[in-house]
């Protein structure tokens, strides 16, 4: 069983019932003794960037992603933006946060192509070895190879296109259906 770390990729199990995590994949950005921190990278918010008017003056619309489900208010952002002040690195060019206002000066030049950049309202937290207790529970798979593909993969297929890649077992979970009584 592989273990998490900052900047691995987690992929919930076919049969979690819970409609939070229900066929997710979510990148963890920050993993310590007190707790973990990720981003679920397949939901959309049906919101755009310009749909937030506490951001300010942002030149640049794209849709948002909700990053699970805590603190819808907050934002979040991951990007392969090796410039970006105060960034932390997660993977080979895959970086969480940075430098908001240089970010905003970055969108509005045009510097920034929108595949090169994710935002998401809320999060995913984790208490103390609660994450842990999960995965050897199985509700996770680990996956520790983070790659920039991430940002370049179709979001409503990620869960069983991360599955596919793995191969193996996991290529064969791919295709489990969402209700099998309905096979």
């Amino acid at each position: 069983m592989a273990k998490v770390k900052s900047g691995s990729i987690l992929i919930s199990e076919p049969f979690l019932g819970d409609p939070n995590f229900e066929r997710t994949v979510v990148l963890v950005c920050k993993h310590d003794n007190e707790g973990s921190f990720g981003l679920v990278l397949n939901r959309k918010a049906n919101l755009k960037l310009s749909d937030v008017p506490e951001l300010g003056d942002i030149n640049f619309d794209m849709e948002l992603h909700l990053g699970g489900p805590m603190e819808h208010n907050t934002l979040h952002y991951i990007h392969q933006l090796a410039i970006l002040d105060e960034s932390i690195v997660l993977g080979p060019n895959v970086f969480w946060g940075g430098d908001f206002e240089q970010l905003k000066d970055l969108l509005n030049s045009g510097k920034i192509d929108q595949d090169d950049i994710r935002f998401f309202l809320g999060y995913s937290g984790w208490s103390a070895a609660q994450l842990e207790d999960e995965i050897k529970n199985n509700v996770w798979i680990v996956n520790n190879t983070v790659t920039d593909n991430l940002f370049h993969l179709n979001v409503d297929s990620l869960w069983r296109d991360i599955l596919k890649q793995m191969g193996g077992k996991y290529k064969i979970l791919s295709n489990y259906p969402i209700d099998p009584s309905l096979n």
